[in-house]
């Protein structure tokens, strides 16, 4: 069977830069635009010694959804954990109801100890307290240790559902052990969420950057 080519002169559709081509619902069938699923950066912030890093704007009904991506967060002290927790509107009291899970892959520097394993430590059952990222008290704070990784939450701002989330980070234990962390869940509200914050379970965030970007 041959072939059809397409003349690019005869579709009817204007070129731009960054731009895909897409059928719509008119005559001639195309128009460009995003595909769906671009990234687009809302706010960028550093760590320098921090007690807490807040998003207080830009979680809204502009997306349905958001990603937070964590870069080389270090903790001033060691084996801790990398927490967060939301509120609605302008409160800031961060004690919305999770209900979690939380499960690890892990393998030591040395090769000698590999594990599989669901951390019910780091689960929460319709709990108000903040939400561990990382396996529980092990992030180290050698010169050389951090955690990197992603937190996503869906639909923020619905009036209808509760707000479901998912991360996956990447950590250098205190123990010389590299482990990574699946933790998803949801707050238990269909208030819209607005706002989050970040800590460690002890001490500052002593460096690190942390990137807010909404999904189109």
């Amino acid at each position: 069977m041959a072939l059809s080519k397409v003349d690019f002169n005869s579709i009817n559709v204007t070129p731009a830069a960054s731009k895909a081509i897409k059928f719509n619902s008119s005559n001639n069938g195309f128009e460009t635009g995003d595909v769906g699923g671009s990234l687009v950066l809302l706010e960028t912030q550093t760590a320098s010694s921090s007690a807490t890093i807040d998003f207080t704007s830009g979680i809204d009904s502009t997306y349905k959804e958001y990603v937070f991506k964590f870069i080389d967060i270090h903790p001033a002290t060691n084996a801790v954990d990398f927490l967060f927790q939301a509120d609605t509107g302008t409160n800031t009291n961060y004690n919305q109801t999770i209900t979690s899970t939380n499960f690890i892959a892990a393998n030591r520097e040395n090769d000698a100890d590999t594990s599989l394993s669901y951390r019910t430590a780091g689960d929460l059952a319709q709990s108000t307290s903040f939400q561990q990222l990382n396996e529980y008290n092990t992030i180290g704070n050698d010169n050389d240790q951090s955690l990197a990784g992603t937190l996503t939450i869906f639909e923020p701002s619905s009036s209808t559902f509760v707000k479901h989330f998912i991360a996956t980070t990447d950590l250098a234990e205190q123990n010389d052990y590299q482990v990574n962390c699946f933790v998803a869940g949801y707050f238990n509200t269909t208030t819209a969420i607005t706002r989050f914050r970040f800590k460690m379970s002890s001490g500052n965030i002593d460096a690190g950057t942390i990137k807010l970007y909404g999904v189109t």
